[in-house]
Parts: structure tokens; sequence; C-alpha cells
């Protein structure tokens, strides 16, 4: 049997006949209604996302079936959540809340790509990847989540797959990404106004030192950067013409020497 396979990339939900499907299609001989209704039917959990999609035709009996690839599981979250982008400092700073129902969501839709042998197994990896973007489920950190999922806690939500949140639901966890956020902002702000006391006490010593002082003070990597750049810390470079510094003289010296 002859079989041919046309990979596309769809909105979930919203496939249609026009390019490039349709004219990728047309040429095999398939009912281009029947494929598109069957595309739309297994991406529509994905929409707002764009999925992979591989048609796989069999030429000689038009039979056709369909795969669908899935995103990423932190864009999954993201879209979840409800935010453009995860947290920079994510065991410090946390940047939404998600319930348990979104955790299965995803970890069903991942379901094919997970390691896990058991649902709960896969919804624990969902939740290391909340971690590593600062996403709480159900107001906690993924240690104490998985925990709660081990001991059954939620083995009425899993049994009954309960994956979609109502309208109450929705604002609840938009109202508590706003406080987080609010609670991200204060913090950045007295971390800032920390780091900006020790490097004005500072002043005038190498940036090496400054820079422990501020790591040890719990000073996030990407304050550091921003607030004490090497170029700043080194002092000015040199103008066009000046002459090297006694150290780049001495270090330039051996290799005179060695070119003679």
């Amino acid at each position: 049997m002859a079989k041919e396979t046309v990979e596309v990339m769809v909105e979930g939900g919203k496939a249609t006949a026009a390019p490039p499907l349709g004219p990728a299609l047309g040429p095999l001989g398939v009912n281009i209604g029947q494929v598109i209704a069957k595309i739309n039917e297994k991406t529509k959990a994905f929409a707002g996302m764009k999925v992979p999609v591989k048609v796989i035709v069999d030429k000689d009996t038009k039979s056709f079936d369909i795969t669908v690839g899935t995103p990423p599981t932190s864009q999954l979250l993201k879209k979840e959540a409800n935010i453009e982008k995860g947290s920079g400092n994510p065991k410090e700073d946390k940047v939404a809340d998600v319930l348990i129902e979104q955790i299965i969501k995803i970890a069903k839709m991942k379901e094919s790509s997970l390691l896990g042998k058991t649902l709960k197994n896969k919804m624990k990896e969902v939740i290391g990847t909340c971690n590593s973007m600062g996403i709480l489920v159900e107001g906690k950190d993924a240690e104490e989540s998985m925990k709660d999922i081990e001991e059954g806690k939620y083995d009425a939500e899993i049994k009954s797959e309960k994956t979609e949140l109502t309208a109450e639901e929705k604002a609840k966890l938009e109202e508590e990404k706003q406080r987080l956020a609010a609670d991200m902002e204060k913090r950045k702000a007295e971390l800032e106004a920390k780091a900006k006391e020790i490097i004005n006490t500072m002043a005038g010593k190498e940036r090496g030192a400054i820079k422990a002082k501020l790591k040890e003070a719990g000073i996030p990597d990407a304050m550091i950067k921003e607030l004490l750049p090497i170029e700043a810390a080194a002092g000015a470079a040199a103008a066009p013409g000046a002459a090297p510094a006694a150290g780049a003289a001495k270090a330039a010296a051996p290799a005179k020497e060695a070119k003679k």
C-alpha cells in the first residue's frame, strides 16, 4: 500500500481547506471536508495555539489517519495560567497559580509524550515544569502539590476527569495572579534598594567583592548584572591612543622578547 504523509501546523480547532492544507490534500483524492473535520475535532483542546498535525493517506484506498503533536508543556501552562512568560526567579517570584484540573488537562494533552506510566506521575511531571516557571498549584509549591497527589487528595478530581474551570474559578485565579504580581514588584523594589545600598557602601572596591556581597544578600543574578555592569565596575575604557596600563605593558614585554 502506497502511503503519503502531509505535515502542517494548524491553529487548534480552526483548520481549513485553505493553503497549505487544502492544496496538499487535493491531489491525494481524500475527502478534504472529512479530514478537516477530524483535525478540528482532535485539536479543539489546543484553541489559540499552533499544533503540528500529520495526515497519513493511503493512496490506494483513500483512507487516512491523523496524528496530532502537542506544544511544549511550558506553552500549555502559559495558556492555562494566562501569562506571557514564566518567572525569571522561580524560587522566589511566583507569577501565577493554577488549579489541579488544569494540571490534569495538560497531563492528558501530553499523555503520549510524558514519561510517567500513570496519570498521577504525568501530573507530577507537569508540576515539575510549573516549579521551573514560578507557577503555584492550588496555592502551593511543587513539592507540596506532588505530595498531595501521592496522598490521594485529588483522587476525586482525577477520577471525574474534570478539566475545565468555571467563570468564578477563572476570576479568582486572575485575582491571585494580580496579587502575586504586586508582591513580586514590591519584593523587587526592596531588593533593588538593598542592592544599591550595598553598591554605594562598597564604592571603589573590586567588582568581584561587591558581587559576592550582593549574592550573599540574596540579590538575583539578573539584578546584579543590571545594577553592576562589568564596564562600570572595571572603570571607563581607556581613550583611543592612551598609554597602556603598567600591567599591560609588563605583559607585552615578554611577547616582544619572544619575537626577537
